[in-house]
């Protein structure tokens, strides 16, 4: 018969932290959230870390070159998704490798024949207050004139005016050369008063748009990520059916770091990835591998050479793997054994091998259980999707926004080869859904939220790195009953003003 665990596997929502002492010196402000994110040898550096524990999930509907700028700011990195063309990949990592910051391509774009309509429209879709009206409609078409909030009044016009009749035309904007730097753009803005200072290359064709509001937000950036040539750090999506083509293409393109995008890891396919990327590359190319929730698993891909190793299956909110095919095991157990497992391997080989749970998370405070449990960061696909800057459309649903989130083994992505055993390349049937989450606003926002909780958190627990998290946290289990005492009860809620 099987082989069957004793313990019921359990997840995030079954634990509470106990609270340790706190000295004078656990303040959030004094907490350092730096992890490694690739494996290494026993008192050497890793040769890449992250200023905050998150990564973005390799999904279409999460990780496109918004985002993986957006987090990058924030100290974080983001996996771009695989479950595209191969040259289309390469040019979302050549987009965030070249990007400039505080420059800014324009996301919202008409045409000057369009209408009133139509900038309503596109507005509600971006949330974005300003338009560039190009001759084609594209960021970078040539460029005709601005359209502002305070260019139309929705009360006083009809929806049919076209575009043409209304925006600031090119001969009353403020533009500047593409070559313009950062701290020249600046001071036109500023001498200028003006929101917005359009770039334009030597044909009139509009290049970047750099905006007033950015200006103090960029000082006050500490936890960026940046490689050795001042750009933004960004990962990618690999998978085991075109790897000797897709990686070549991401690492001319400057990809930081890859990871191959399955949904279970313990497999030969990942092995002959892995295998022949480190073959061709040694260690100039760092990959990571998954996923598994065993120590077995673990174990299998440190050997084959995996610089990290990803944790969970079936635990997404997207994901219907256990319900489809009954595999998978709760996250938190599986993180607190395959935690172990890497100790247990660092202590025979002099080599840490970091993991990443991905999955499972709900709440804010489960990345912090998350991290005690031993995880070096967190995956995070819902979380992000939210955002404005996940590559989705916001849309109004009975009265708030918002956006639409998918998996990658939903019928809509069609990414059979994270699900491939080695039969047909087709997708057999679904493990995903197609659903929406609310909208959150902003990444930068949000992120500072979470991260907040999670250093108060660990202050509570007398630590001020995750190393030392891991070695003081104090976990319990809780019962039904604990949990229903851990919300508000008892009580009639007052309403939310909209």
């Amino acid at each position: 018969m099987a082989m069957i665990y004793k313990e019921p596997s359990h997840t995030f929502g079954e634990y509470l932290i106990v609270p340790g002492y706190s000295s004078a010196e656990c303040v959030p402000d004094a907490v350092s959230l730096r992890t490694p994110v690739v494996r290494h040898k026993r008192g050497e550096d890793a040769a890449l870390y992250m200023n905050i524990p998150m990564t973005s999930a390799i999904m279409q509907s999460v990780s496109g070159e918004k985002m993986a700028i957006a987090l990058a700011i924030e100290g974080g990195i983001s996996f771009l998704y695989a479950s595209q063309s191969i040259e289309s990949e390469a040019q979302m990592v050549r987009n965030v490798k070249s990007f400039k910051k505080g420059f800014v391509t324009s996301n919202s774009n008409i045409r000057p024949d369009a209408t009133l309509a139509d900038i309503l429209e596109l507005k509600k879709k971006t949330g974005h207050s300003t338009v560039a009206v190009t001759d084609d409609g594209t960021a970078h078409g040539k460029l005709l004139g601005i359209v502002a909030s305070r260019d139309y009044r929705v009360s006083r016009m009809d929806p049919a005016t076209l575009v043409s009749t209304f925006m600031t035309p090119m001969d009353q904007l403020v533009v500047a050369k593409h070559t313009t730097t950062l701290k020249e753009a600046n001071d036109i803005i500023w001498d200028n008063k003006i929101n917005t200072l359009p770039l334009v290359d030597d044909d009139g064709h509009l290049v970047y748009l750099v905006f007033r509001k950015d200006y103090d937000s960029h000082k006050e950036n500490v936890n960026e990520l940046l490689d050795q040539n001042k750009s933004y750090v960004v990962g990618a999506g690999v998978n085991t059916r075109d790897y000797e083509q897709r990686i070549p293409a991401l690492v001319q393109a400057g990809a930081d770091v890859l990871c191959i995008d399955s949904s279970e890891g313990y497999t030969e396919w990942q092995k002959r990835t892995l295998e022949w990327t480190k073959k061709r590359y040694g260690n100039k190319v760092r990959i990571g591998a998954g996923n598994v929730v065993d120590a077995d698993g673990f174990r299998f891909l440190a050997d084959c050479g995996a610089d990290f190793v990803k944790i969970g299956i079936g635990g997404g909110s997207i994901c219907i793997t256990r319900e489809q095919k009954g595999i998978g095991r709760g996250q938190a157990t599986a993180i607190i054994e395959v935690a172990k497992a890497r100790d247990e391997y660092y202590k025979e080989t002099g080599v840490y091998v970091p993991i990443c749970s991905d999955g499972g998370i709900v709440h804010d405070y489960h990345i912090t259980l998350a991290l005690a449990m031993g995880a070096d960061f967190v995956m995070l696909g819902r979380y992000f999707s939210r955002f404005d800057e996940s590559p989705t459309n916001r849309l109004r649903m009975g009265g708030s926004y918002v956006k639409e989130y998918w998996g990658e083994g939903s019928n809509r992505a069609r990414n059979w080869q994270r699900y491939d055993m080695g039969g047909d390349e087709a997708l057999g049937f679904e493990e995903g859904v197609d659903s929406y989450v609310p909208y959150a606003g902003s990444l930068k926002d949000n992120v500072g939220v979470t991260l907040y909780k999670l250093r108060s958190t660990m202050c509570n627990c007398g630590a001020l790195s995750l190393p030392e998290l891991r070695d003081k946290a104090r976990l319990t289990l809780v019962s039904s009953t604990s949990i229903i005492e851990g919300g508000s009860h008892d009580i009639i809620l007052k309403e939310k003003a909209e």
